[in-house]
């Protein structure tokens, strides 16, 4: 059931392959393992996506395929799981991060206003970045690392109860 699931809502491997930002990977792009859909590929690809989805940077599609590479798992996967963190959940899960972040310091909440210019990223890199980067980076180990074994068990669970029915459908047959 995994499989089909994750087939349907991935792109086809020849669009990504297309795409401009990939073609820094040449042709690493043509190793098969990475468009091969299975346990191993599926889960080492979710984690590496949630990994990088908690990461404050506007790259994280192709860091996430740069560490997809060399570990052979699903790119498609790993690519599109960056997308946990789009534009619309982005400001509640950093939020949750950046709380995080102050709980772990042991700092102070401070208040913030979001505005869209070049002084306040610097003045808040001062104020509220320390924490922010720590949230956003226990959210990274912690959800990659969940990501993975949570990937792994739904397949592995998936697996087991088709050969139960197949089983029980072999029983009556019989």
């Amino acid at each position: 059931m995994p499989k089909k699931l994750i087939k349907r809502f991935l792109p086809d491997h020849q669009t990504i392959k297309d795409q401009k930002a990939l073609k820094v990977f040449g042709t690493l792009l043509h190793d098969p393992n990475l468009w091969h859909l299975n346990r191993r590929s599926a889960a080492g690809a979710f984690g590496i996506g949630m990994f990088f989805a908690f990461w404050p940077v506007p790259f994280q599609m192709w860091l996430s395929a740069a560490m997809a590479i060399p570990l052979r798992v699903n790119l498609p996967l790993s690519v599109a799981t960056v997308w946990i963190t789009n534009p619309f959940t982005m400001p509640p899960i950093f939020y949750g991060a950046y709380l995080l972040g102050t709980w772990i310091l042991g700092a102070p909440a401070q208040k913030f206003e979001f505005e869209l210019s070049w002084q306040w990223v610097v003045q808040s890199i001062e104020t509220i970045g320390p924490a922010f980067l720590v949230g956003c980076g226990v959210c990274s180990v912690v959800f990659g690392i969940l990501g993975y074994f949570t990937l792994n068990n739904l397949w592995r669970y998936s697996v087991r109860r088709a050969w139960k029915q197949r089983q029980l459908k072999r029983q009556r047959l019989a």
